[in-house]
């Protein structure tokens, strides 16, 4: 150490939106220590995103956040229809519900949320606290240096002035598309770049006059100018509108006294009464230059400094996946770090991040452009696209960490609608019994390596208690019929194992392997994939094992 302001921390997360706020709540849940670091003063109070899809809410369920972030919903919640007209004053052109073809029906345990992105920071911020990670907001990153066994980096507090250095295993860069780290370290990204460009807004005015009782999510406007954009925002009486810039205009071309007026016109009422409200509090400049793009960085990782949520990739707001796919990207590094750092895993794990999630994002990005052109040219609905529900809940993983299997379709995705059960594939939702509850086979995992065997399969419940102390990892193991029930009989199809077999799931709920039926030897066998999974050489032993390995299943 250097000074008196010098500090260490396992990880450092460049960025407090809501990728990085949900990497520090992932790591400190699991016993990371983490500091995360953010220039602008607060979380923002004007929302990038609107809903976050099922697959977000299963990941937050299994932290235990699910019921308040549904409590948290917006006056939104139950409204997710979308209109066009010229002004909110003229005759609707079109009423949509635009949730109709995302929800998730039988497929997950959990459904959208109606809850806009600065209240979920508010949510994850507080919880990442309560957990332990150090969040310091009005803290620039100003310099780092990416090499050897760790990351330093120059941190400057906004409010004082002081700069200070921060040691850390690894830095997380979630600072936004604008990418500062990526960009510092050389990184860059391919797909059509930047769509253009729109000045959004918040301000207060009383809208009953024309709302004629109508209540939405989301409007388009042909006036001020064709692709404007209004919504209501959290409290009665705020909104948020954009506009997309025409040609050769900046941001420093939105005064005041412009927005006022394209609000006025938006709005269809000449002599609206408004007050035009900063996007973050202390904020001087009122409208903020929203870029809509769709990119792929091509590396997700250098050295230790790895890229995630919009830094790693920007796709159209169309889908509303750039949000959850963001957590996505945090859910997935975190629990590789986290294994990592407690010695239970060797250091090739985290090389599975890129080869998991880019393939995800081009996807995601492929699929966004596809709904973004067919609404722009006034088309209906491509059927050989990637629908959402698949694009959420049906991506698959190809890596390292996953133990696929011959025959496995090239395809970067399946209808989770009709579930196979196949390594690198998001577990399959099957509704099981557990002491007279309800519970889904999702929520059985609890962020652990979780073993599902068959109602035969109690050698392989036997097996997970001999290998998870001889790995030092915690490892839960269920079997049909006697530690969980399964009333409506589908694991073992939705699985695609017999009544003799099992499955292994990976801490962010992704299959990593299966028998079909049961071995010779289960307990070699479950320790082999396991070591490989983890990257760890066989003979190894766990490097540097902080945490306890144990099995977890009912009476232990």
């Amino acid at each position: 150490m250097t000074g008196p302001h010098d500090h260490e921390t396992s990880v450092l997360v460049a960025g407090g939106g809501i990728t990085g706020l949900s990497a520090a709540f992932f790591l400190a849940r699991q016993g990371v220590g983490v500091t995360l670091v953010e220039r602008h003063p607060s979380t923002a109070i004007m929302p990038q995103a609107r809903a976050f899809n099922a697959r977000s809410l299963e990941i937050f369920r299994t932290f235990g956040l699910e019921e308040e972030i549904l409590e948290r919903q917006s006056i939104l919640a139950g409204l997710p229809e979308m209109i066009g007209a010229d002004t909110l004053a003229g005759a609707e052109r079109f009423r949509v519900d635009m949730l109709a073809r995302v929800r998730p029906g039988g497929i997950s345990p959990a459904g959208w949320a109606m809850i806009d992105q600065d209240e979920l920071e508010r949510v994850v911020r507080a919880h990442a606290e309560d957990a332990g990670a150090e969040v310091r907001f009005a803290t620039e990153l100003v310099s780092f240096e990416n090499a050897g066994e760790g990351v330093t980096a120059t941190v400057r507090d906004l409010g004082t002035g002081t700069e200070s250095r921060i040691r850390a295993g690894y830095l997380i860069a979630a600072d936004g598309n604008r990418a500062g780290v990526r960009h510092r370290l050389g990184v860059e990204a391919d797909g059509p770049g930047v769509l253009g460009h729109a000045a959004h807004f918040l301000f207060d005015a009383d809208l009953d006059g024309v709302l004629r009782d109508r209540r939405f999510l989301l409007a388009y406007f042909d006036r001020p100018r064709t692709g404007t954009v209004l919504c209501p925002l959290g409290r009665p009486g705020r909104w948020m509108l954009g506009v997309p810039f025409q040609a050769g205009e900046s941001l420093d071309d939105f005064t005041e006294e412009r927005c006022a007026e394209l609000a006025r016109a938006a709005a269809g009422i000449p002599d609206l009464e408004l007050t035009l409200v900063p996007p973050v509090p202390g904020w001087s400049r009122l409208p903020v230059d929203v870029r809509i793009g769709a990119m792929v960085a091509r590396s997700y990782r250098a050295g230790r400094v790895f890229f995630a949520g919009d830094c790693a990739h920007v796709v159209p707001p169309t889908g509303s996946f750039g949000a959850s796919t963001g957590i996505a990207d945090a859910h997935n590094l975190a629990w590789k770090l986290a294994a990592v750092l407690h010695g239970q895993a060797g250091p090739g794990l985290l090389d599975t991040y890129e080869a998991e999630r880019r393939p995800v994002a081009r996807a995601t990005m492929d699929t966004a452009l596809r709904i973004l052109d067919a609404r722009h040219a006034g088309e209906g609905e491509d059927a050989t696209r990637i629908d959402e529900v698949t694009m959420a809940h049906g991506y698959r993983y190809r890596s390292a960490a996953v133990c696929t299997e011959p025959g496995t379709p090239d395809s970067p995705v399946e209808d989770p609608r009709t579930p196979t059960g196949r390594p690198g594939l998001r577990a399959p939702h099957v509704w099981l019994e557990r002491d007279g509850r309800r519970v889904s086979t999702l929520d059985l995992g609890a962020g652990s390596f979780t073993v599902l065997a068959g109602a035969e399969g109690a050698s392989w419940v036997a097996a997970a208690a001999t290998v998870a102390p001889e790995l030092g990892i915690d490892l839960h193991a269920w079997r049909m019929g006697d530690d969980v029930q399964d009333p409506e009989k589908r694991f073992p199809e939705a699985y695609g194992i017999s009544a003799t077999g099992a499955s292994l799931v990976r801490p962010d709920g992704f299959v990593a392997w299966r028998a079909v039926e049961t071995a010779a030897r289960p307990e070699r066998e479950l320790s082999r994939v396991l070591r490989e999974v983890l990257a760890l050489v066989p003979g190894s032993g766990v490097a540097n094992n902080h945490l306890r390995g144990q099995v977890n299943s009912p009476g232990t």
